[in-house]
């Protein structure tokens, strides 16, 4: 039959190739051709402000002030933040952290050190 993969995100086994590309018609995902083979794609690393590798559960400390939405005062240079989370896809916002004082908030990596 057909050796096209199926969707990856939807396992539709009716993908076609077009242009360079395998399209799904059930969901419309698009992915090239060297993903196809390459099912498990590796993630991103994020590296904080002085290009130290971020992990799951590290602490960081901040390393310029942060002005915080609807609050009157920014979170300070030198707060530390512990147990931080790394997530994907939230625009450049990549860290979800809880801050003493200000609750839990995302962060940028531009914006802390590994401590």
């Amino acid at each position: 039959m057909d050796d096209t993969p199926p969707c990856p995100q939807c396992s539709c086994e009716f993908t076609y190739e077009l242009s360079g590309l395998f399209v799904c018609p059930e969901c419309a995902h698009e992915w090239s051709v060297q993903a196809g083979d390459d099912a498990a794609e590796a993630t991103p690393v994020i590296r904080d402000a002085v290009g130290n590798v971020l992990a799951d559960g590290d602490s960081v400390t901040i390393v310029k002030d942060v002005k915080v939405k609807g609050s009157s005062q920014p979170i300070k240079v030198g707060t530390k933040v512990r147990d931080i989370r790394l997530v994907q896809g939230v625009g450049d916002h990549d860290i979800d952290a809880k801050v003493d004082g200000f609750g839990p908030m995302m962060l940028k990596s531009s914006v802390v050190k590994k401590a």
